[in-house]
């Protein structure tokens, strides 16, 4: 009998190296492993004109369509596909486009609230809090707004001001408590990704035996 997939939630700051570490997972499980991104999940506000989509606060819990995420969650877990939002982040709208997501034996669940959401977290199977320092989540999201994202500078950081820092602290942070693996310096922390992925190997292993 085939086991379901194993659901490994990725949380923590933004910046945090969830990305680096997701990445990691997938290439431990020789592209068994497949990443759910929460913020392809951000709700879509076409009917607001951009000025007013850019004060919009992002970094709190509401800002995503955590019900459309866990449907899409399960329908994964059932070994069905789905076809994931795509989110346009230098207009601040869900765009027209979707991405088809095959169900692997593997879901990495990544983003900043992930371990906030009891709806999510009751799917888990591993919960992992990802850490780093204010200062070097903040150099990296800076670098990955305006390089990725076509954002300017300047929005990116009255928006770290005025949202990110705070959600994270109300938010982020304390989710740490749900986790149960925490790891210290984010995607630089090479001990802690060889535990997840010598992990990921073993489980792997034992689902096809």
């Amino acid at each position: 009998m085939t086991r379901r997939p194993l659901v490994i939630g990725l949380a923590g700051g933004t910046g945090s190296g969830k990305t680096t570490i997701a990445a990691a997972l997938v290439t431990a499980s020789a592209e068994q492993a497949v990443i759910l991104p929460q913020d392809a999940y951000y709700r879509s506000h076409p009917d607001l004109p951009f000025e007013q989509r850019e004060l919009i606060n992002y970094d709190e819990p509401a800002a995503f369509d955590t019900r459309l995420l866990r449907e899409h969650l399960l329908a994964l877990m059932r070994s069905e596909h789905i076809e994931r939002p795509v989110y346009d982040f230098g207009n601040h709208v869900r765009s027209a486009e979707t991405v088809l997501v095959q169900s692997r034996a593997i879901i990495v669940l990544e983003g900043i609230l992930t371990l906030h959401e009891p709806a999510l977290r009751e799917l888990m199977d591993v919960k992992v809090f990802v850490d780093a320092p204010a200062d070097e989540r903040f150099i990296r999201r800076l670098q990955r707004d305006v390089q990725e994202r076509r954002r300017t500078a300047d929005s990116v950081i009255s928006q770290y001001r005025t949202t990110v820092r705070p959600m994270h602290d109300l938010y982020v942070e304390p989710s740490k408590q749900h986790a149960d693996l925490i790891v210290p310096e984010g995607g630089r922390n090479e001990v802690a990704i060889r535990v997840l992925t010598a992990f990921v190997r073993d489980w792997l292993k034992g689902a096809g035996s």
